[in-house]
């Protein structure tokens, strides 16, 4: 008797269009391997003060590695080293760090320290920031914490700016968090030069080349899908901001951490999906959520490119590789 016939693929076709760039940035990939190579140096455990980036399967591939993570650093004991996190910490900690003569690394993205730095020469010139951010983020509360308390305001919202009454109005500067959406925050410098034509901005753009780069290939693709996936934590602002601007775009769009987080039911009538992954999602977790999306559907797979990325950061002295 003759073979059956295989069973014809049910799979539905699923156009997958994938934004580039996307996941890791040089910030991130530098973070991390400061992490790993302080413990390839000193041999765990190491203590990381905060995630040292806002990802999960990031942080807990770090444990398994000998990474402790900690809130404060108190928490951290003599005698072993500490990473301070990609968000950037106040001046007190490694100040206190010092004091307890431990060894540590600061893992702050350089970007994030190019704003700390435009911080203090701006305080230090007698000007009063406003400073566009999200308030408990930690980039935020490293930012504030480079200079005297009352020397920073911050600016959430255009509402904010409306209510703003400045002791000195034509003695102001602004600043932003580097992870903010593009557009949001280009409303609020629009509104904050006009009620105040005086202020002081940054010479160059405060939001990250990363954080712009996401934001304008969900752009790219958002028009042209049904909805959007955004690989990230939720914890994560840059993540939070592509699901906005996937939106914006025309697309529905939900932030997911891992494939298991996928609702099929979500899926539902989509026949162009987009997805992307934030700046600390590793791509790893983009080919899990490919990979399970082809165990479903029949996948017509697009990559769409909007920018490369060559950006790399030095290691802080100490941890070069051998």
């Amino acid at each position: 008797m003759p073979d059956a016939a295989p069973l014809p693929d049910a799979r539905p076709d699923l156009r997958l269009m994938i934004a580039a760039p996307r996941g890791f940035c040089a910030g991130v990939d530098r973070a991390i391997r400061i992490v790993e190579l302080a413990i390839e140096r000193f041999g765990a455990p190491v203590y990381v003060r905060h995630e040292i980036v806002h990802n999960r399967y990031v942080v807990d591939g770090l444990k398994a590695k000998g990474a402790v993570f900690v809130e404060e650093l108190d928490e951290v004991p003599d005698g072993v080293p500490v990473v301070f996190s990609a968000h950037g910490v106040p001046k007190v900690v490694p100040a206190k760090a010092s004091e307890r003569g431990l060894d540590f690394f600061d893992a702050t993205c350089p970007l994030v320290s190019k704003v700390h730095r435009q911080a203090e020469r701006l305080v230090a010139a007698g000007r009063h920031i406003l400073f566009i951010g999200h308030r408990g983020h930690p980039e935020v509360i490293g930012t504030f914490g480079q200079v005297a308390d009352g020397a920073m305001t911050l600016i959430e919202t255009l509402a904010d700016v409306a209510a703003l009454v400045p002791a000195d109005p034509d003695n102001l500067a602004f600043l932003t968090q580097t992870t903010l959406s593009v557009d949001d925050t280009a409303e609020i410098v629009t509104a904050l030069k006009a009620r105040f034509p005086a202020i002081h901005g940054p010479r160059g753009e405060d939001i990250c080349y990363a954080t712009s780069n996401r934001q304008t290939a969900v752009q790219k693709i958002a028009a042209d899908c049904d909805a959007v996936l955004v690989i990230g934590a939720p914890n994560s602002s840059n993540s939070l901001r592509l699901v906005e601007v996937a939106e914006r775009g025309g697309a529905r769009s939900i932030l997911i951490e891992r494939a298991r987080d996928i609702d099929l039911a979500w899926l539902r009538g989509v026949r162009t999906l987009g997805i992307t992954a934030g700046a600390s999602a590793p791509e790893t977790l983009v080919n899990e959520v490919v990979d399970w999306l082809g165990q479903r559907f029949t996948l017509l797979r697009e990559e769409v490119t909007t920018a490369v990325e060559r950006m790399a950061f030095k290691l802080p002295r100490g941890l070069e590789p051998a």
